[in-house]
């Protein structure tokens, strides 16, 4: 397998390098303070969820206990009611076992002993009522003692006690708590409705985050490799800091201001740059916060977000990935979201109504201009457009100083040598480049960053961590050094081609090896720099061929690509002199949920025919000049090979060397023996491995 640089995005782009500071963050759409504008109030406050959980917890024992009273209450009414009088007559006669006397309520509760069979007693209610052993009898005494009550002839049993205050407690915990149980049961229910209304009626507030400028914010001077797009947005600086230079000549400034990169380019960075060049409030918003599954949400998060925009102007509003509710707008086909266009139009009235003065300035971005609705590109919406694309080798030189700042950086770092072998990297990437290399420099316990560590961290970007406990066959190890010797090779003898930079066969992520070149900015591409670039790409499928005499699934990956710059130099960029000075084919937008062709036939079979063997003409031309490179250098091949199954790594000095230091009689010899035999030869540099 080969990664070769040149595989990533062709174009050469410029962008943003993100700083250190950041501003305050506020949240629209909450309760404002007294302490001006854009200072927030927020309550701390249980969840719903932990605060139901704390109420039952509380009301449950309440609950238990209630029920339990009643259930001891329940069967205290079993007993029998007798007179005083019957109570005197069964104590003297020997028929009472136990007595409690409960002064609080004014009763005695006594239990009955039947001494054979039993007896019978009259109620309160002149019924005759037969009492067994055990049998609680319960008569009220008013306000008698035990001493009053013996003056009246009652014998006092063994076992008897007064229970004052145990009756008092149980008649409070009786009668209160059931009712304190249901207040506060109904208190909860009233707290969760009304704090689940609230939450309702807050749901069209918006949900925009505001970054105040009285802290330490993102400027310009935190902003690298988008020179021309600052100077774009300089005047709209200008604007919100002095707005009568403007309106004094009657000037006015684009009400809108469209971001356009690719991922990783910079754009929200611009943005609140932007705002901390021009010391306003910034609101920041994704498009996806718009839309919600309750109708008329999205329309209505819209016009709140303007109305505190306009009362914080001049302020700028930052709508990120603005393609989420900004799509073209298609009816009511299958794709179409008739709430996002809702948000849509809201939005579009809401750019076009505000007073151009009023100091609202309205950024967006995206990285899929192509299916944002016209109305929302037309003037006096987003009158300008500034495209960001990933940086030059300056601009990379410069993002890469920006994220070295304060970072322990060692002498023999160069910035320039990192940024030429960074082509195609956005600030993104090397953000990452750079934060990979200080963890390789703490993993290998370093005081700091080295030039070891960017190499290795640039191939960690590139083709993914090494896999050091990969065990590959021995033929494997050769079949992949002869493969990325044949991509170097080729590369090297070519005229169009960049230098090669390094070469490898340590297995990283899904590739077994590759092959790097050091490439420079280029603007085009003319039709002998794509034919050397095909000829470098199947390289190492001919190398393999060669001394093979077969060929392995290691090259999958770079005829895919040399087949598809192959068909795009016939289709769109004429450069077949049988199919003629057009294009063939038009891009398409996916359609829902991305299915759906990308690309339009405007063309006939005979024409798809025609354009497949100019695209097999081009491969096969391709194939010819890699076999007839590596035959006639095929010792220098062997060597090359011998060197990568020794040292697994080439660059650098040691690299060149390879390819202009003369051959042994060793190299020599093994290409005879393989010209001869057809089997590769194991050679005398390679017999350690």
């Amino acid at each position: 397998m080969v990664r070769m640089s040149d595989t990533r995005d062709g174009t050469k782009t410029e962008h943003l390098a993100k700083g250190s500071n950041t501003m305050k963050q506020q949240t629209v759409g909450q309760p404002r303070s007294r302490t001006g504008l854009g200072l927030f109030h927020s309550r701390k406050t249980l969840p719903t969820r932990l605060r139901a959980v704390f109420w039952v917890l509380c009301l449950a024992p309440i609950l238990v206990l209630s029920l339990a009273l009643s259930g001891c209450t329940s069967l205290s009414t079993t007993a029998v009611d007798v007179n005083l009088s019957e109570a005197i007559a069964l104590s003297q006669a020997g028929n009472i076992s136990s007595v409690v006397l409960d002064t609080g309520s004014g009763t005695m509760t006594m239990t009955a002993a039947v001494k054979s069979g039993h007896f019978t007693v009259t109620d309160t209610t002149g019924t005759s009522v037969n009492v067994t052993e055990g049998m609680q009898l319960v008569t009220n005494i008013d306000s008698l003692t035990l001493a009053s009550l013996q003056q009246l002839g009652f014998v006092l049993p063994e076992s008897y006690s007064t229970n004052a205050a145990a009756s008092g407690l149980s008649t409070i915990l009786l009668y209160v708590l059931p009712i304190l149980l249901f207040v506060g049961l109904f208190y909860f229910l009233f707290r969760a409705g009304r704090g689940a209304q609230t939450q309702m009626m807050g749901i069209g507030r918006s949900q925009a985050r505001l970054f105040t400028p009285d802290k330490p914010h993102i400027t310009f001077a935190n902003v690298a490799g988008a020179d021309e797009a600052k100077e774009d947005l300089q005047e709209i600086v200008e604007f919100l800091k002095n707005r009568w230079k403007f309106q004094s000549i009657g000037a006015t400034v684009p009400k809108g201001v469209l971001l356009v990169g690719p991922p990783g380019t910079g754009k929200t960075l611009l943005a609140r740059a932007l705002a901390g060049e021009a010391g306003v409030p910034f609101f920041s918003i994704s498009g996806s916060e718009f839309v919600e599954m309750f109708v008329g949400v999205g329309a209505a998060r819209v016009r709140d977000l303007f109305n505190e925009a306009k009362r914080a102007a001049p302020c700028i509003i930052f709508i990120d990935e603005i393609d989420a509710v900004g799509r073209q707008r298609a009816g009511a086909i299958p794709g179409s979201h008739e709430e996002r266009e809702q948000t849509l139009n809201q939005i579009l009235v809401e750019m076009d109504g505000f007073d151009p003065n009023i100091g609202v300035i309205v950024l967006a971005a995206t990285n899929r201009v192509d299916v944002l609705d016209q109305a929302l590109l037309r003037p006096g919406r987003f009158d300008r457009r500034v495209t960001l694309d990933r940086p030059d080798t300056n601009g990379r030189t410069a993002i890469l100083k920006i994220h070295a700042a304060g970072k322990a950086m060692d002498k023999s770092v160069d910035l320039e040598t990192i940024a030429k072998e960074t082509h195609g990297f956005s600030g993104a990437d090397l953000a990452e480049l750079v934060n990979e290399a200080a963890i390789l420099a703490v993993r290998r316990n370093k005081t700091t960053i080295g030039m070891k560590e960017f190499e290795d961290s640039i191939d960690r970007v590139l083709a993914g961590p090494e896999r050091k406990s990969l065990r590959i066959k021995p033929k494997d190890r050769e079949l992949t050094a002869y493969h990325e010797a044949g991509h170097a090779l080729v590369a090297h003898m070519l005229p169009n081609i960049d230098p090669v930079h390094k070469i490898s066969i340590v297995a990283r992520g899904s590739m077994g090896g590759y092959t790097r070149l050091l490439e420079e900015d280029r603007y085009f591409l003319t039709e002998s720099q794509f034919n050397d670039t095909l000829a470098t790409f199947v390289a190492g499928h001919t190398a393999e061929e060669l001394i093979f005499n077969e060929v392995s699934t290691g090259p999958h990956s770079d005829l895919q690509q040399a087949t598809e710059i192959a068909r795009r130099m016939v289709t769109d960029y004429a450069m077949s002199k049988k199919m003629g000075l057009r294009t063939y084919g038009e891009a398409t937008v996916p359609g829902y949920l991305g299915i759906g062709p990308q690309e339009e036939r405007n063309y006939s079979e005979q024409t798809a025919q025609q354009i497949d063997d100019e695209v097999r003409r081009i491969m096969d031309n391709a194939h010819q000049v890699a076999k007839k490179i590596l035959e006639e250098n095929r010792p220098r091949l062997v060597h090359i090979t011998n060197e990568l199954l020794v040292k697994e790594t080439l660059e650098g000095p040691e690299l060149e060397a390879t390819f202009t230091e003369p051959l042994s009689e060793a190299d020599y010899k093994q290409n005879k023996d393989q010209e001869k035999t057809g089997v590769p030869q194991p050679g005398t540099k390679a017999a350690g491995t």
